[in-house]
């Protein structure tokens, strides 16, 4: 099936129908409707590759996740499928990169013009890719937030606004001793933005609600050990924030050796709870709703690249069985 065909059938001109199909002149809103009807009874489909010539577009978009070693891979795939999910959607394609390229990926793959535009993720405070982000041709959008959001668009959950809830939910429950379980310690030494904008949020709602906070960087092999000394120098430890996917459960079963389950001692995790998980009193982390945001965003941006906002997405607790009132 040719474009003359769907002309034909049509009683337009062939020019008539590539205007219609790449929008780059005026058609009549009557004659746009003759040639969509054609085109469906006729099952045509446009050639990917003269469609793209002609739009000078890919219809591919790039999606930048590293995998680091102390990524949480479970939860970066959940944005993935859901940046993929949301492209399709769009009638695109994606180019996953996963190597820590840092800028010279970005240049990479712009120069190659094989994506129409970028979705970043694991946004550094001060992400060295942002300056190159700014430099390119080419439409991008972060999920994630750095320090300087000048001339970006970006669409996160409010983390600042999440550590909070957390720290009020068990202050307002009469917890005035609690603890903040955090991510790998390298997460915080590279300055990552989820991570440290959670901990200042944790950090000023304790202080505002005047109990006593302490926090803890920590992986899944040190869960144990973080555990025990929590029980050993903490008696009066009654509440635990847990922002760490990986480390939730070892770390739930060691306060549990110490005769320390839930709401004895009262949970909120902040996150994606692994399969199989307890009802934990919980802040869920919407990945599929950043992933479709970010591409719907990225999509505005590519037909309007002047075009820059920063979405934060209200954190929101569900309640659970994890959490009650201080039992001492």
């Amino acid at each position: 099936m040719r474009i003359s065909d769907v002309a034909r059938h049509a009683g337009v001109s062939p020019s008539t129908v590539s205007y219609v199909l790449s929008g780059k002149r005026s058609i009549s809103e009557t004659t746009r409707r003759r040639v969509l009807d054609s085109i469906d009874a006729l099952g045509y489909r446009p050639h990917a590759g003269a469609r793209s010539l002609a739009s000078r577009r890919s219809n591919v978009l790039a999606l930048v996740v590293p995998l680091r070693e102390d990524v949480h891979v479970p939860v970066a795939m959940r944005f993935a499928v859901s940046v993929v999910t949301a492209a399709r959607a769009h009638d695109h394609d994606v180019l996953l990169l996963t190597q820590g390229e840092g800028p010279a990926g970005l240049h990479r793959v712009a120069g190659s013009a094989m994506v129409d535009g970028i979705v970043v993720m694991d946004v550094e405070t001060d992400d060295a890719r942002v300056p190159v982000l700014r430099s390119l041709d080419l439409p991008s959008v972060l999920i994630g937030v750095p320090a300087d959001t000048e001339g970006l668009t970006c669409v996160d959950l409010d983390f600042a606004a999440a550590g909070a809830a957390c720290v009020h939910h068990l202050a307002d429950l009469g917890h005035r001793d609690i603890a903040f379980v955090g991510q790998p310690a390298s997460v915080y030494e590279r300055r990552t933005g989820f991570a440290e904008r959670t901990l200042t949020g944790f950090e000023a709602a304790a202080l505002e609600c005047g109990v006593r906070a302490t926090s803890h960087p920590c992986d899944p092999a040190g869960a144990r050990d973080l555990a025990s000394a929590l029980v050993r120098d903490r008696p009066g430890l009654s509440g635990l924030i847990v922002h760490n996917e990986a480390s939730l459960a070892p770390l739930l079963d060691a306060f549990a050796d110490h005769g320390r389950v839930p709401p004895e001692i009262s949970v909120v995790a902040l996150g994606s709870l692994p399969q199989g998980a307890p009802d934990l009193t919980r802040v869920e982390l919407p990945a599929e709703e950043l992933g479709a945001r970010a591409v719907s965003l990225l999509m505005d941006r590519i037909d309007d690249p002047g075009r820059t906002e920063v979405t934060l997405l209200e954190p929101r607790i569900v309640p659970g069985r994890s959490t009650a009132p201080p039992t001492g």
